[in-house]
């Protein structure tokens, strides 16, 4: 084989040795009759999914890959040598992260179209899903390389069957907007296209939530949505201290808001069906001295200002909203 058919300089420049005898058009010699965990491991880019929390979530055919590639593409090389190292694996390992995704991809897929074997992992589930890998996956199919899924765990999946919310249909969103503004904005355009489907058929928008932001993001779902807003919290997925919240937006923001601290990992799911979502629907369920109520204990709002809130999602006047605050707080009497 002249030197241009062979694979291994070009892997080797980026650290690569390619323990496979490849063809000159990167397609692994077949190994006819050898069961599938016994096969050389074919040339192409493997987009391998790992635990979230629980190592026992691994599974066979990922360990396999994680020892049979010439390289491993890491999010952070320290937290995969955590997990090569319980397993006992030793392949090379190099950085691809949000900041040098671009410029690394672009080296990885020269060793891809030598006929390299590259494994790629996020620090926990699965690459390209509010990780990287999705720009290497897309430029790799471009390039006419072999991409490889090797299904895992998920996060949004998992919070998703076990929230009690519907699964059938659903909408991933990734993170939540960090600031404020642009948070509400999101959500009000969200509320707005529930609004306006045509489909009655239950559905659910998941998003990635961090501790720091979960009370703020509550808080403005209960305000664009109404404090009935069915949602559900999963925290600390496949981990010691997994827990599930169900409830209204008003309810788990309460909850939350009575611990001293919040921690762990989150996905935060909206019931996104037209009737449960709806502020209409929410209305006809809601008094407006229950909202005012729920207003003033979950966000501690004065009761000027969560009249005046309240008066804004129903569309009506503040006065109109403070007669009726006061015909309920009479019939209580």
């Amino acid at each position: 084989m002249d030197e241009q058919s062979n694979p291994a300089p070009a892997l080797k420049g980026m650290g690569f040795s390619p323990s496979v005898e490849t063809q000159s058009d990167g397609r692994a010699l077949a190994a006819e009759g050898l069961p599938s965990h016994d096969r050389p491991l074919a040339p192409g880019l493997y987009l391998v999914a790992t635990p979230i929390g629980n190592l026992e979530d691994i599974t066979l055919r990922a360990l396999r890959v994680l020892r049979s590639a010439d390289r491993i593409a890491c999010e952070d090389t320290r937290q995969t040598a955590k997990l090569l190292g319980h397993f006992g694996i030793r392949t090379p390992t190099i950085s691809y992260h949000t900041h040098n995704e671009n410029t690394r991809a672009g080296e990885l897929i020269e060793a891809l179209k030598s006929g390299g074997r590259i494994a790629v992992v996020s620090d926990a589930g699965m690459p390209g899903i509010a990780d990287p890998g999705a720009i290497l996956a897309a430029q790799a199919i471009a390039a006419g390389v072999p991409v490889y899924p090797i299904p895992g765990a998920n996060a949004a999946l998992s919070a998703l069957i076990a929230s009690g919310l519907p699964a059938e249909r659903f909408t991933f969103h990734g993170f939540l907007p960090s600031k404020e503004g642009q948070r509400r904005s999101s959500l009000e355009t969200l509320r707005a296209a529930i609004a306006q489907s045509k489909s009655d058929e239950p559905t659910t928008h998941i998003f990635y939530e961090t501790p720091h932001r979960v009370l703020d993001a509550l808080a403005d779902i209960a305000d664009i949505f109404g404090p009935q807003q069915p949602v559900a919290l999963a925290r600390e997925l496949t981990k010691l201290h997994e827990e599930f919240l169900r409830g209204t937006a008003a309810q788990l923001h309460a909850t939350l808001s009575a611990r001293p601290s919040i921690r762990g990992e989150m996905v935060l799911l909206i019931d996104g069906t037209r009737t449960a979502a709806s502020p209409a629907s929410a209305a006809t369920h809601l008094t407006l001295a229950d909202e005012v109520a729920a207003l003033i204990r979950t966000e501690s709002l004065s009761e000027k200002d969560a009249l005046k809130r309240v008066a804004k999602s129903r569309n009506i006047s503040k006065s109109e909203a403070y007669r009726e605050w006061q015909r309920s707080a009479s019939r209580k009497a």
